[in-house]
This record gives C-alpha cells, sequence and structure tokens, in this order.
C-alpha cells in the first residue's frame, strides 16, 4: 500500500471515529436520567456509535498491515479538531478560540510528522 493510500485510510478511519463521537454525545444527551441502562440498551444513536467505531477499527488494522505506525498515527490527532468542528456544526455547540487555534497548530504538526 502507499504511503498517500495509507493516509487517506486512516483520514477516513479518524472521520468515523469523529462521528462515531458526535453520535456518543448525541446519544448521551437523549438519554432517560430514571432508566440509564434500558435507554442506553435502546438508543439508536449509540448503537450507531458502535457500528462506525467497529468499522474503522477493521479499517485500521486493514491500514496497519500495510503501513508503519509511526507515519499513519499523527494523522489520528486530526481527531481534536474534527470532532469540536462537528459538533459545532451538527449539534449547534459554540466554538472556542482555543479550540481553533490549537487545531491550527496539530493540523501543522500532522503535516509535518506525516512527510
Amino acid at each position: 500500500m502507499s504511503t498517500p493510500l495509507a493516509i487517506t485510510l486512516t483520514a477516513v478511519c479518524v472521520l468515523g471515529i469523529c462521528f462515531g463521537q458526535i453520535l456518543f454525545r448525541k446519544g448521551a444527551v437523549e438519554l432517560d436520567a430514571t432508566r440509564v441502562l434500558l435507554s442506553t440498551l435502546s438508543s439508536p444513536s449509540l448503537w450507531l456509535a458502535l457500528v462506525v467505531y467497529a468499522a474503522a477499527t477493521v479499517l485500521w488494522v486493514y491500514v496497519l498491515r500495510y503501513a508503519p505506525l509511526n507515519r499513519v498515527y499523527p494523522v489520528f490527532a486530526l481527531a481534536f479538531i474534527l470532532v469540536p468542528a462537528l459538533e459545532s456544526v451538527l449539534l449547534g455547540e459554540p466554538w472556542r478560540v482555543q479550540s481553533l487555534i490549537g487545531g491550527v497548530i496539530i493540523v501543522v504538526g500532522v503535516a509535518i510528522a506525516v512527510r
């Protein structure tokens, strides 16, 4: 597997993990406080989050079969900027300036690490 393909597939894994986090958050907010266990087991958002996480994990194992961890793992740091961005867009949470500044630093660091 070429390095660009490995990085692209890793980015897909990261997106899966990010969307999984958003689904976990959505499911957590929807939980019935008086029936936490029952509402957890019956939450479509939480089940979908688990499926997305499982798919991302299977893809990640495939990537690791062909690519060195030190080349692809830094891409996972992009989740620190993508999760707040998706949370803002999909759940209406406000952006924090600190998240934006930290995200820019992380993106630069990832770009340096994968070259």
